[in-house]
């Protein structure tokens, strides 16, 4: 139908509702995705709470999941992804029915060894709520465990089966696992935990993956990482207030107390939105 003189100003009324209204849909997407960033921030914070030595073993995973994660060449929002699994793989643990166990010096029994595993699951039911925002996240939270032979739990999945950020996270929790100290053992080198990696090579870990982060050069990057962030520091929250803010869509989503320049720096530094 032609547009007549009588016409115009009701297509036009219409048009500026409908802007508006994907303006306003804009906002309350941003203004959620602000929320959803806060809820991680405080859930990281309560496991630093519970557990300080948690929260400095996640970050510590973290970086050098982010390593392996760069030197892999994956695309930025699964590098975001590797990052979140990796700060949260362990939430699980703070539950109130595995804490005294998992810091209990002794020698666990095998009905504790049956708690502590299952940890993925209580993470991912922690995390489900965010899946909206980080579908992702719950998933490879409750994948860290799985074994590229399909030995691991707790469903057993096998080979590429397993999410990509749970492979990538597992070969970091392994390696800051076996160099740092805990209660019933002292930390050992870092030329014995890219040994014992290399051993779980095809079994344990994706073998790609192993053999990208034991890669001289990778390898170097992971060195330097570790003497980085060998004793974390509480972050100092700098957050983005009023009309800047309101102009800025990609929440930062903040865990580390500096940044590294250049090739280095972590995929929580770099511009994204927060709902992948």
């Amino acid at each position: 139908m032609p547009l007549t003189p009588r016409s115009i100003p009701a297509v036009a009324a219409a048009a500026t509702a409908g802007a508006l209204l994907v303006r306003h849909e804009l906002k309350a997407r941003q203004a959620a995705e602000r929320i959803a960033a806060a809820s991680l921030e405080s859930l990281l914070k309560a496991i630093d709470a519970n557990d300080p030595d948690t929260g400095a073993h996640v970050r510590r995973v973290a970086a050098y999941a982010l390593v392996l994660a760069d030197a892999a060449a994956l695309a930025d929002h699964q590098k975001r992804t590797v990052e979140r699994v990796a700060l949260f793989h362990d939430i699980g643990k703070i539950h109130e029915a595995l804490f005294d166990i998992i810091h209990d010096a002794r020698a666990l029994t095998p009905a504790e060894r049956r708690a502590i595993a299952t940890h993925p699951q209580r993470g991912a039911e922690v995390l489900a709520p965010l899946t909206g925002f980080y579908p992702d996240l719950p998933e490879g939270v409750l994948s860290h465990h799985e074994r590229w032979d399909g030995t691991g739990y707790p469903r057993q999945l096998k080979g590429a089966r397993i999410p990509l950020a749970a492979r990538v996270v597992s070969i970091a929790d392994t390696f800051d696992a076996i160099t740092h100290s805990r209660r019933y053992r002292d930390g050992r080198s870092a030329t014995v935990a890219a040994d014992m990696i290399l051993e779980g090579r095809g079994t344990q870990f994706d073998p790609d993956l192993v053999d990208l982060f034991v890669f001289p050069p990778v390898f170097a990057r992971v060195l330097a990482t570790s003497r980085e962030v060998s004793h974390w520091r509480e972050p100092i929250h700098t957050r983005r207030t009023g009309h800047d803010e309101e102009q800025v869509p990609d929440i930062t989503f903040r865990w580390r107390p500096e940044r590294t320049a250049a090739h280095g720096r972590p995929a929580s530094d770099r511009p994204r939105r927060t709902a992948r």
